[in-house]
């Protein structure tokens, strides 16, 4: 691994290699650390949350062995935000209407009748 801090930002998806302590980042090569929806574009549920992070999981595990690098958290990160996607397309995510900047970046929101 590298001695710097890597990190991936998307549009609803950060993550860093370091720990959050105190609201801080502290690097750390050793652990992953996902910041999902900082702008809280969405309203997630438990469930909604922990499909997210048993994706991360996933996806980090199956980098097990290989190098570390802002290419391959960039790819996570890619990968989420289409999960994210997904999950709005299949109305399992919806957008948060008290959002600062409603924006619909991931398409205009679904209605039960077009499920």
């Amino acid at each position: 691994m590298t001695k710097s801090l890597l990190k991936c930002t998307t549009r609803h998806i950060r993550i860093f290699t370091a720990i959050a302590e105190n609201n801080n980042l502290i690097e750390d090569q050793n652990h992953l650390t996902l910041d999902l929806d900082p702008d809280n574009e969405f309203l997630w549920d438990s469930k909604s949350i922990e499909k997210i992070q048993k994706r991360f999981s996933e996806l980090i595990e199956s980098q097990t062995g290989k190098e570390l690098s802002d290419y391959t958290l960039r790819k996570i990160g890619s990968d989420l935000e289409s999960d994210i996607r997904s999950m709005l397309q299949a109305g399992e995510l919806s957008y948060n209407p008290d959002c600062r900047a409603l924006n619909y970046s991931m398409g205009l929101p679904r209605t039960p009748d077009l499920l």
